[in-house]
């Protein structure tokens, strides 16, 4: 994503080693559908009550962005990003 703007947030700290490990509390989710709007690479929903289904534990570094957004915005705080 090199050619961005200066003040996009995409690719910040990206590809420097970063290693990211995401969790789901599935139990917490309320089916809110926010984390596979900004990052379906990463998260889908179970068709028949939409809770989350974590598609990829360990996200590549250019999806690392939309992965903490997501993590941000989970309104039941049902995703955990760590971080090495």
């Amino acid at each position: 994503m090199s050619g961005e703007g200066g003040g996009s947030r995409k690719g910040e700290g990206e590809g420097k080693g970063v290693t990211m490990r995401v969790e789901v509390d599935v139990p917490k989710c309320v089916a809110s559908g926010q984390c596979v709007m900004i990052a379906p690479d990463v998260f889908d929903q179970n068709e028949e009550d939409g809770i989350v289904v974590l598609l990829d534990e360990q996200p590549a570094p250019e999806l690392h962005a939309d992965v903490r957004e997501s993590a941000v915005v989970c309104p039941a705080a049902a995703i955990r990003v760590v971080e090495k």
